[in-house]
């Protein structure tokens, strides 16, 4: 396989086995980034990418010219097969985060900067979210879908559910550790705790509430659905809601991001006011929540197409 398609541990099993010093770096990095307040989950990103790299060039990825990282940037840009942009942002981020652990000076690399990006995001209708959460044949992706999209749910909070974290009697959510390390507290609908319970009694999870444990899809296969650690796998999770799509019949570009997405234009559209939408969100700045005003249908002067007034239904 392709390196960027080995899993995590194998990655850092692999790297660690074939390049000299890879190990004790990205151990350091570990510490760094732990003490600076960041997730596990950002280390996960950034070993396993520079773990791609290492395994590359055979070699750490600090002892590389300015050229040769500028080509592999380069060649990630162009790959068919590269999962998305994020993959090549969170290479340069991987990086600069080294960089630093080993007091590499920004002059010796010059890594480029990156833009935001001024793309709105997509969103799915009422009538799509219906669809979709219908869709699944197995009641643990149903679930899954509802709590991403009813909770607003990054892909790693969601798997890093643990029953402990549901509070059926004040109807709330406990989000562990999110982004920037941070706790908070989401709303449960009832459609979903009774969803939930139904779950819980059928499945019998035990300490995450989206556990490892493979699924079969229709051609009898194994698909991924289990982590080293016991969760539910990120790689699960995109398979499961790709699926969802496809069954649902929906054309537009869905990621698992997509349910956070339509979460947030959802609720604005509903009227609730954009400071309560940045803390369900877990957005540590307002300019991030605001995006979604451009995107929510909603308000007093909500735009409308000169036809609907040309020919007035």
């Amino acid at each position: 396989k392709p390196a960027d398609q080995i899993g995590q541990h194998t990655l850092l099993v692999q790297a660690s086995n074939q390049v000299i010093g890879f190990a004790e770096q990205i151990q350091k990095l570990k510490v760094n980034l732990s003490i600076s307040g960041r997730t596990h989950s950002t280390f996960q990103n950034y070993s396993r990418l520079l773990a791609v790299m290492a395994l590359h060039f055979k070699c750490l990825p600090t002892d590389l010219t300015e050229t040769q990282i500028n080509d592999y940037l380069y060649y990630l840009q162009q790959q068919h097969n590269t999962p998305s942009e994020t993959y090549f942002k969170h290479t340069i981020y991987g990086l600069r985060a080294l960089f630093k652990v080993e007091n590499i000076s920004s002059d010796h690399i010059k890594l480029p900067k990156l833009k935001r990006s001024n793309k709105l995001p997509v969103v799915l209708s009422k009538s799509e979210m219906k669809r979709l959460l219908l869709a699944p044949d197995l009641l643990k992706h149903r679930i899954l879908i509802g709590l991403l999209y009813g909770c607003g749910l990054r892909c790693f909070e969601a798997r890093n559910v643990q029953l402990s974290d549901l509070d059926f009697e004040r109807a709330a959510l406990h989000v562990r550790q999110g982004k920037g390390a941070k706790d908070r507290y989401v709303p449960l609908s009832q459609h979903l705790i009774r969803g939930l319970k139904h779950y819980i009694q059928t499945e019998k999870p035990k300490q995450w509430l989206f556990n490892g444990q493979p699924q079969a899809n229709r051609s009898g296969t194994s698909v991924r659905g289990g982590d080293f650690d016991g969760r539910y796998s990120q790689r699960g999770v995109q398979w499961a809601i790709t699926q969802a799509v496809k069954k649902a019949g929906i054309t537009k570009d869905v990621s698992v991001h997509t349910l956070r997405h339509t979460y947030a234009t959802h609720l604005l559209e509903d009227g609730l006011d954009i400071l309560t939408i940045k803390d369900l969100l877990g957005h540590q700045s307002i300019d991030t929540t605001m995006i979604y005003l451009h995107v929510a249908q909603s308000g007093k002067n909500k735009a409308f197409s000169p036809l609907d007034t040309l020919y007035p239904l």
